[in-house]
């Protein structure tokens, strides 16, 4: 009868369980959807800027902005890393950081300057885990990250760029591609040269006539078009983090289905055999009457 007990305990906490884990997927799927419509919403205007970017810069103009110029020598590396504040979504962070800790090494054995940047307390303690210092600490970005909160990081990010602090700035994010297809990458975002060509938004032939003049025109256009496609990194990252959380969490409740029949099964044994028990007994006990 202890046995049979413990079984029903058991069951029922796995099925407390499988409620949680059902519930995280449902709201997943939710977060996930609104986020991909942001990043595919992003994805249209990055392309057609980057296009525009891409004309302008290789037009025969007098005039360049200084995010285009490539560094006569790079001694300066800004690497921003972004990871999800919370845990349970399978292997997202894992992938990430891997390949953050790896890009790390090679900056270190290049004899570089790194000023390390992490959105993300899991990312935020696994360097602390690895005594890797890191300068600048985000951890304001869940699913839905804000253009204004990821566009003063942006524009710091320029100031150094221009000003030379820094000669290259790169990030390590999961990149979505499709529902089904999502990867850590690593982009050079800084020298914008690099990001010209990014998402097919390469050179589209089309003549420009600059009005008012194509030095006003590249002076808001650039950093824009640098701005765009930091912030739908971010948008990126969101859609990663719900689709490996919406899967770990369905593994989860499938797993969690599979406990519950197989206690089932063991507890009808229990109760058969203790059901099987108490009849001999019963047998035993009314043929000593006699």
């Amino acid at each position: 009868m202890g046995k049979a007990r413990v079984l029903v305990k058991r069951r029922k906490s796995v099925r407390n369980i499988r409620k949680i884990t059902r519930t995280m997927e449902l709201i997943a799927t939710a977060r996930f959807k609104k986020a991909m419509d942001r990043a595919t919403e992003a994805a249209a205007y990055t392309k057609k800027i980057n296009e525009i970017v891409a004309d302008l810069s290789s037009a025969d103009l007098t005039f360049t902005h200084p995010l285009l110029k490539q560094p006569a020598e790079t001694k300066h590396v800004t690497l921003l890393l972004l990871t999800s504040n919370r845990g349970l979504c399978g292997g997202y962070n894992g992938g990430l950081l891997r390949t953050a800790l790896a890009r790390i090494r090679e900056i270190q054995k290049e004899g570089l300057e790194l000023q390390l940047e992490v959105s993300g307390k899991r990312g935020l303690n696994a360097m602390k885990f690895e005594q890797i210092p890191v300068d600048f600490k985000y951890t304001q970005f869940e699913d839905k990250p804000g253009f204004d909160e990821v566009n003063e990081i942006a524009t710091r990010l320029v100031g150094d760029f221009i000003e030379g602090r820094t000669q290259r700035v790169e990030i390590v994010y999961q990149k979505f591609e499709s529902a089904a297809r999502q990867a850590p990458a690593i982009e050079t975002l800084l020298p914008i040269g690099d990001l010209a060509t990014d998402a097919g938004g390469s050179a589209s032939g089309v003549d420009y006539e600059f009005l008012p003049s194509a030095e006003e025109i590249l002076e808001e256009l650039v950093p824009a078009a640098f701005k765009a496609r930091f912030f739908k990194c971010f948008l990126d990252a969101a859609v990663g983090e719900q689709i490996a959380r919406r899967v770990a969490m369905k593994a989860a409740t499938e797993n969690a289905g599979e406990m519950i029949r197989d206690i089932s099964m063991e507890y009808n044994r229990a109760r058969q055999t203790q059901i099987t028990s108490e009849l001999a007994e019963i047998i035993g006990g009314a043929a000593a009457l006699e």
